[in-house]
């Protein structure tokens, strides 16, 4: 089996039999090329999936799980399978594109809606300013009759149209600062929703994939730049699988965001960042922080997760995690640095778990936290 497979079905968490545990040892069955390609496309959609009114993320991701296992199974029929995905992913992304299309025409409609009261106040301001230009045409008539009665009387009611004109325009205006700051607090709100909902995890508040490859580019031009210390934590809860499959998708969810509420716990300062970029994967990069100094906040963080306790379903959850830590090393790419983190990470799963692996240029240090 190629490496980048077997890699691929470790990271997965998937056994080769539909068992849910990670089988360390040699698989007994192979897995195609084509089966793996399958698989790591459904992780992919997995990990950048957003919430849908008819298709909420945790309801996929366990359709998706489902399939993935299928996949797994080499006793499986692989036509039958991509038949079924074909068909979700088929209506799956008609009802993607519907929320989409329709989320984009309630912003239109917000824009459409400031545009046409703009154009109507205008249209009221030059009603205003051609009935004012004919006052003062009756005027200078007036003046040039040499008529004192004439002009007293004319010049009265232009008085009174020109300052009933100005009333109105202040109305008018007033209404019009109303209504465009109520319509710039709507356009507000509708793009700090779709800031928000682009860039962060819908189920933990975390921010997601896409947000965390910004920000790891950012902080490798800083580096650049400042040569000031930036390292990478990652992270995942050991033997998630066993949740879900022991408590249900939704005990699983609620362990998600227990985690994540103890990572902005424990990493709560203004510039650390926390992010979900993968099912039960987690990433966390700290500005201005030495390997050193990461591991005391790692140790700390897998200390308080560790002695939590839940009682659900009348029954205990408790979890750990394992950790990878790398500190961004001069002339280093995003992908060297993410790959050395995810390699000492891959160390922690492997050497027991519950525990953190610093990475290094010729080797990694495995420690139990």
């Amino acid at each position: 089996m190629k490496q980048w497979v077997q890699k691929l079905i470790e990271q997965l968490d998937y056994g080769f039999n539909g068992n849910p545990e990670k089988d360390h040892s040699k698989p007994k069955h192979e897995i195609s090329e084509d089966r793996a390609t399958l698989l790591y496309v459904i992780d992919l959609y997995n990990k950048h999936l957003f919430e849908i009114d008819t298709h909420p993320v945790r309801k996929v991701r366990a359709i998706l799980d489902e399939f993935a296992k299928e996949l797994v199974n080499p006793e499986a029929d692989s036509e039958k399978v991509l038949f079924r995905l074909r068909q979700f992913f088929s209506h799956y992304r008609v009802d993607e594109y519907t929320y989409v299309r329709k989320t984009f025409e309630d912003f239109k409609g917000i824009i459409w809606d400031f545009v046409d009261q703009l154009a109507e106040d205008v249209r009221h301001e030059q009603i205003d300013d051609s009935e004012i230009a004919s006052n003062l045409e009756a005027l200078r008539e007036a003046v040039q009759a040499d008529s004192i009665e004439v002009l007293r009387a004319k010049s009265r009611e232009f008085i009174d149209n020109y300052v009933e004109k100005q009333s109105r325009k202040d109305v008018r205006r007033e209404k019009r600062i109303r209504g465009i700051k109520k319509n710039l607090d709507s356009v507000k709100k509708k793009l700090d929703e779709a800031y928000k909902s682009a860039r962060q995890d819908h189920l933990t508040g975390a921010w997601n994939r896409k947000s965390f490859d910004e920000a790891l580019k950012e902080q490798i031009n800083l580096f650049t730049m400042s040569k000031v210390p930036v390292t990478i934590i990652l992270l995942d809860i050991d033997h998630f699988k066993k949740i879900n499959d022991g408590f249900g998708h939704d005990v699983g969810d609620f362990a998600l965001k227990e985690c994540v509420r103890m990572l902005h716990e424990s990493f709560s300062r203004e510039h650390d960042f926390v992010a979900r970029i993968g099912g039960e994967e987690f990433a966390v990069l700290l500005p201005e922080h030495t390997v050193e100094h990461a591991i005391k906040r790692a140790e700390d963080t897998m200390a308080k997760i560790r002695k939590e306790v839940w009682l659900v379903q009348d029954k205990e959850l408790r979890f750990t995690i394992s950790m990878g830590i790398a500190q961004l090393q001069p002339g280093e790419s995003g992908e060297q640095w993410l790959k050395r983190a995810d390699q000492a990470l891959y160390q922690s799963k492997h050497g027991g778990r519950n525990r953190y692996t610093v990475a290094a240029d010729s080797k990694s240090l495995g420690q139990v936290a």
